[in-house]
């Protein structure tokens, strides 16, 4: 495992898995959302967000964090290992409103945007995970299983089985 991404919804424990392994395998992490929000929850434009993860890459060990759909196939691609975290979406949405109230004066460690913040579409989004985007997550994984580890992980006990 030298090359390493994590996927899965807002809230299924993402960054805090990657910072995890980060430590015990003594490799580098990335959080896209740190990367690709400014102060103010400004998005970087795409074309940069690209750019970006093309250079994460091409480094030789990396474990890097996000979903984002639309780059999704480049960190895949380039990775030897997969691992979705597959959280029940109530679990997710109760982390997302429990990390906005720890985090709404103050900016997340894993994100650059300034002060953590809820919108009902974004709510909505983490609730239609399991419908929308999950089954397209699936769909690549399926495709890769020869040629890549895949480490599909669906309570927080399994992740911390396999973290330790």
């Amino acid at each position: 495992m030298n090359k390493i991404i994590l996927i899965g919804s807002s809230g299924s424990g993402k960054s805090t898995m990657a910072r995890q392994l980060g430590d015990k395998l003594n490799v580098d992490v990335y959080h896209l959302d740190s990367l690709f929000w400014k102060p103010g929850w400004v998005e970087v434009p795409k074309n940069e967000q690209r750019e970006t993860q093309k250079q994460l890459v091409r480094k030789d060990r990396w474990i890097i964090d996000g979903d984002y759909g639309s780059t999704v196939d480049l960190r895949m691609n380039a990775a030897d290992t997969v691992i979705f975290l597959d959280t029940n979406r109530y679990l997710c949405l109760y982390r997302v409103v429990n990390r906005w109230r720890k985090h709404r004066n103050k900016t997340r460690p894993d994100s650059g945007a300034g002060p953590d913040r809820i919108t009902s579409s974004f709510l909505k989004w983490v609730w239609s995970y399991p419908n929308t985007v999950r089954p397209k997550v699936m769909e690549k994984i399926e495709r890769l299983k020869d040629e890549k580890q895949i480490i599909i992980l669906k309570t927080p006990k399994e992740v911390q089985t396999f973290v330790d």
